[in-house]
C-alpha cells in the first residue's frame, strides 16, 4: 500500500517545523495571500471603473496585476492546506501543473514588462506615431503574445517530464519548482537544452529588450526638455523598480534550485518563501504609490470610504 502511495505522490520535505507552528503559519500565509488578492485587484477595478486609464500602459499594468493574482492563486492555497494537513504531499500530475503554472505566469511577467518597455518607447521617442502603433489591436497581440509564449514553452517541459521515471519521492520544497528534476532517475539532454532555451526567451531576452528600451529611452530624455525627462521618469521608474523586485525573485528561484541541496531546511524555506511572499505585494504598491493617476483615484476611492463611514 506505501509503495502504491509513493508511486503517485510526492512528499513536500521542504517544511520547518510545521507541526509545531502550523497555525502560526496559516495564519500569516493566509494574510499575505488576501493582502495580494485585495491589493491586486483593487488596482485592476481602479483601472477598469476609470475610462481615462483605459490606454495602453495601464492596460499591461492591470494585465501585470492579473497575472501576480494568478501566480499567487497557483501556490498559496495548496500551501495553506498543507499547512493544517497531518502529511505534506502532492500527487504527481498536481506537481508538474504547480511546475507549469509557477514557470509559465512567471515568464509572462518579464513579457509584459517588455510590453510595457516598448510601449514607454513609442510614447516618448516617437509621440506622433504613438496613437497609430500603440492601437488595441497591437495592445490585444502583445498581451496575447506575454501569456501564450511561456505558456507554450513551460508545457514542452512538462511534457518531457511527464513520462520519467521517479526514483525519489521527496521534492525539497513547499511547492513543485525545478527540484523536480532531482526526482528523476536520470536527466534528460532534450529537456536541458530546452529548460536553458525556455530561460533565455523568457527571462534574459526580455530583461536586455527591457533594458534596452529604457536606456534609449533616458538618453533621448536627456537630450530633450525638462518635461520630457520628468515624463520619462515617472513613467519608467515604476516599471524598473518591479523589473528589479522579478529579477531578484528569479535569482532566488536559481538559487534555491541550483544551491539548495547545500542549505539547510530552514535556510531553503525562507529562500523559498522570498519568490512568494514580497515581490506579489510589491508590484500593486509600486503602481499604487508611483502611478500618479492611478494613485489620485485610489486616494479618491479611500476618502469616500473614510465619508461613508463617518
Amino acid at each position: 500500500m506505501e509503495e502504491e502511495l509513493n508511486a503517485t505522490y510526492i512528499t513536500l520535505g521542504g517544511h520547518v517545523d510545521v507541526h509545531k507552528h502550523r497555525y502560526l503559519y496559516f495564519l500569516i500565509m493566509f494574510t499575505v495571500y488576501i493582502l495580494v488578492i485585495l491589493c491586486n485587484s483593487t488596482i485592476v477595478g481602479v483601472i477598469w471603473i476609470h475610462r481615462n486609464l483605459h490606454e495602453p500602459m495601464y492596460i499591461f499594468i492591470a494585465a501585470l496585476l492579473v497575472n501576480t493574482i494568478v501566480f499567487s492563486t497557483a501556490i498559496y492555497p495548496k500551501m495553506l492546506i498543507d499547512f493544517l494537513s497531518e502529511r505534506q504531499i502532492i500527487s504527481h500530475p498536481a506537481c508538474l501543473f504547480q511546475f507549469f503554472a509557477y514557470y509559465s505566469f512567471g515568464g509572462s511577467e518579464f513579457l509584459l514588462l517588455a510590453a510595457m518597455a516598448y510601449d514607454r518607447y513609442v510614447s516618448i521617442c516617437r509621440p506622433l506615431q504613438y496613437p497609430t502603433i500603440m492601437g488595441k489591436v497591437t495592445v490585444g497581440v502583445l498581451l496575447l503574445l506575454a501569456w501564450l509564449l511561456p505558456a507554450c514553452q513551460t508545457a514542452v517541459q512538462v511534457i518531457l517530464s511527464a513520462d520519467m521515471k521517479l526514483c525519489s519521492f521527496t521534492l525539497r520544497g513547499v511547492f513543485c519548482t525545478n527540484s523536480i528534476y532531482d526526482l528523476h532517475c536520470g536527466g534528460s539532454r532534450a529537456r536541458s537544452i530546452f529548460g536553458v532555451v525556455a530561460m533565455f526567451n523568457n527571462t534574459v531576452l526580455p530583461t536586455l529588450f527591457i533594458l534596452f528600451s529604457y536606456s534609449n529611452i533616458f538618453f533621448i530624455s536627456y537630450r530633450s526638455g525638462r518635461q520630457v525627462r520628468k515624463k520619462a521618469a515617472q513613467t519608467c521608474l515604476p516599471h524598473l523598480l518591479v523589473l528589479v523586485s522579478i529579477s531578484c525573485m528569479s535569482a532566488f528561484d536559481v538559487s534555491v534550485a541550483r544551491l539548495g541541496s547545500d542549505f539547510p531546511n530552514t535556510v531553503r524555506l525562507i529562500m523559498t518563501l522570498q519568490i512568494i511572499l514580497y515581490h506579489p505585494l510589491i508590484n500593486p504598491i509600486i503602481y499604487g504609490v508611483k502611478m500618479k493617476e492611478i494613485s489620485k483615484h485610489l486616494k479618491r476611492l479611500l476618502c469616500r470610504s473614510k465619508e461613508i463611514q463617518v
